[in-house]
């Protein structure tokens, strides 16, 4: 499972930009970068703003394909990893509700 480095290909062929192009754009090496896109090496957190513009994508929708690839590799092997996620969703709902207006 790997939609994040299947975007990133997807995008980069759309847009004609060559691996080595893009790596030199992110300044990043193009093996890094070919790993990447197959699902080898997790991208780096600072590297989802600089792909977003590049291949002119939408931000939050790169860093929810980058957040639920993480997620989906640290859990993956576990039994219980489904109840995991709606007792971790719950927790995220309850914060919401729970936060100020003006806390970030």
């Amino acid at each position: 499972m790997n939609q994040f480095g299947a975007k990133v290909r997807q995008a980069r062929e759309a847009s004609g930009l060559l691996l080595r192009e893009l790596a030199a754009l992110l300044e990043v090496d193009p093996a890094i970068l070919s790993k990447v896109e197959r699902g080898e090496r997790p991208a780096k957190r600072e590297l989802i703003p600089l792909l977003a513009r590049h291949l002119k994508l939408k931000e939050k929708e790169l860093l929810t394909l980058w957040l639920a690839g993480r997620v989906y590799e640290m859990i993956k092997e576990e039994e219980v990893a489904a109840a995991a996620l709606q007792v971790a969703e719950k927790a995220m709902q309850y914060h919401r509700k729970s936060k100020k207006p003006d806390q970030p």
